[in-house]
């Protein structure tokens, strides 16, 4: 029987839905190696983040109160300790700028090898991690020949978990040397256009190059503002610098999982899919009746975008505007 140690993450005052992808992939782990599953807390408001994150499938909580937000140095401190403390076989940590910044440094201080970008694993004997590459057109998978193992994995591969625990919740008294920490939280300073965060919206309409200039873009804005939905874009439609890099989604982007995702004028590039392909529902609109995103969608419109935006924009009760 091995246990499994999943990470939980916040970021200014909120858990982040990956906490709870979280949950089903080290619950997943956990029932093929016959172990119990513990989630890791660690600094800000653990006490109500322990509530949010107690789920089914969930055996223990550990709370580690140590500041209010992530610090690589009490990240890596406390998990080391955690880990040991619990001999748990596996350490899953989320595949995110903050789970790749201490990672590492927990991985070899355990002395564990270290697997990043799990979008699938399997433990029937040994831990076998399926990995993405070529921008996900292939999938590799790497075998583990070590009893205990770290992994990060992808968010968005998994689904949040439901429904309410009844797992035993408890604080660890981590020693944290306090002269090793190097940094400190200050502030923080959002990017250009950071008033928006696509990866927490709920409905999306995503723009490609099918829109064809910028000039365009009033119409899409029309739809957005009719239908109460929220603006984002492939990569092409930000390189091009008709909108910020904060609305992009994909591999190079944000990794979105809304409820509804409608693809406007997006062939479907694997880059691109690899980032809002956790959408609930997909809704495409191409001319091209073998654009790769049609394999993805749910619904699909094959037909002029310039013709199906403005019946939508009418169907919705907004104004077409003059484009």
């Amino acid at each position: 029987m091995s246990d499994v140690l999943a990470v939980t993450e916040h970021r200014r005052g909120e858990l982040r839905d990956v906490s709870l992808e979280m949950i089903s992939a080290g619950r997943e782990l956990a029932d093929e190696t016959g172990g119990d599953l513990h989630l890791a807390v660690i600094s800000g408001d653990v006490d109500t983040y322990a509530d949010e994150v107690n789920r089914e499938g969930v055996d223990a909580i550990h709370t580690v109160e140590y500041g209010e937000e992530f610090n690589h140095d009490v990240y890596a401190q406390a998990l080391e300790q955690l880990a040991d403390e619990l001999d748990a076989a596996y350490l899953l940590m989320p595949n995110s700028v903050n789970g790749l910044d201490y990672a590492p440094a927990v991985a070899e201080a355990l002395n564990l090898p270290l697997v990043t970008d799990a979008v699938d694993f399997s433990a029937d004997g040994s831990l076998e991690v399926t990995r993405e590459q070529y921008g996900g057109k292939v999938e590799t998978t790497i075998e583990v020949e070590e009893d205990r193992a770290a992994v990060t994995v992808r968010p968005a591969e998994w689904p949040q978990a439901e429904g309410t625990g009844d797992a035993d919740v408890s604080a660890f008294d981590a020693d944290i040397d306090e002269s090793a920490i190097q940094s400190t939280v200050t502030g923080f300073e959002e990017v250009a256009g950071g008033d928006v965060d696509i990866a927490e919206a709920e409905f999306l309409i995503s723009i490609g190059r099918g829109i064809e200039e910028e000039e365009n873009l009033p119409l899409i804005e029309a739809l957005v503002e009719a239908t109460d939905a929220t603006l984002s874009s492939s990569r092409p439609i930000v390189d091009n610098g008709w909108l910020p890099a904060n609305r992009q989604v994909g591999q190079s982007g944000k990794v979105v999982t809304p409820d509804v995702y409608i693809a406007i004028g997006i062939s479907g590039a694997v880059q691109h899919v690899a980032g809002m392909k956790g959408a609930d529902t997909i809704v495409a609109i191409n001319t091209d009746p073998n654009a790769p995103i049609y394999d993805l969608a749910d619904y699909g419109i094959e037909d002029d975008l310039f013709e199906v935006v403005p019946a939508l924009i009418e169907e919705f009760g907004g104004d077409v505007p003059d484009v």
